[in-house]
């Protein structure tokens, strides 16, 4: 797998698949309804409040890795944007509607378990038990052209592991020295590992990037004389 998103990216492919799921007939979205989207402060972690213009920015950078597209329209005032990230005829990358369920939550949400991601996934597929989410997971980090999701350790005096998306996504400071040792174990070949390693080193440089947004969104503004 070699798609790596920002954290902001992956939060505009979220919603962007969220909305396409919940509310098709909203769907594609307008600049304003993603940002809206983004900045929900419900199924959210971390809440956002990002302005039009960094949407915009995300936007404009997901549709020059084909990620995203525009659907103007003859005479349309307003553009509207869907996504090209899976299950498109744009592209190879499919999911079942369960994995796709679990993948829009994780980009939306973070590490969950999958107790969560039941209960969670409820409006976007529909499982039996957590069990059967497990299943789900299991394929999604086996698959060939995976992993896609890696299978984070158990917190001290928590009953079940929590999982994280490896699309670059945010993953929390308290999970980044275990995930070495919870490796997918698809194969045991040196290439397998070294490949695994590769997307640890993304996800941890992703997690550095999300730190810095959430640090840009919260320093106040201190005028044009704080470079002096």
């Amino acid at each position: 797998m070699d798609i790596h998103f920002t954290p902001y990216e992956a939060r505009v492919i979220g919603c962007l698949l969220e909305k396409q799921r919940t509310t098709p007939e909203h769907y594609p979205l307008s600049l304003n309804a993603l940002t809206n989207a983004c900045n929900q402060k419900s199924s959210r972690d971390p809440v956002l409040d990002l302005d039009e213009a960094t949407v915009q920015d995300t936007i404009d950078a997901l549709v020059k890795k084909c990620y995203v597209s525009n659907k103007g329209g003859f005479g349309s005032r307003v553009t509207k944007y869907q996504h090209r990230f899976c299950n498109t005829e744009f592209g190879t990358l499919k999911f079942s509607e369960q994995e796709l369920g679990i993948v829009c939550v994780l980009l939306l949400r973070g590490p969950q378990t999958p107790g969560e991601l039941r209960t969670r996934t409820e409006r976007l597929c529909k499982f039996q038990d957590s069990h059967e989410v497990e299943s789900a997971l299991d394929q999604l980090m086996q698959r060939d052209d995976g992993p896609f999701v890696i299978r984070l350790p158990r917190e001290a005096g928590k009953r079940d592991a929590r999982y994280a998306h490896l699309f670059g996504g945010a993953i929390e400071m308290g999970e980044t020295a275990a995930p070495v040792a919870a490796l997918s174990t698809r194969s045991g070949t040196d290439a397998d590992r070294l490949g695994q390693l590769e997307q640890l080193v993304n996800q941890l440089r992703d997690e550095v990037a999300t730190l810095k947004a959430r640090l840009d969104l919260t320093a106040p503004d201190q005028g044009p004389d704080s470079a002096k």
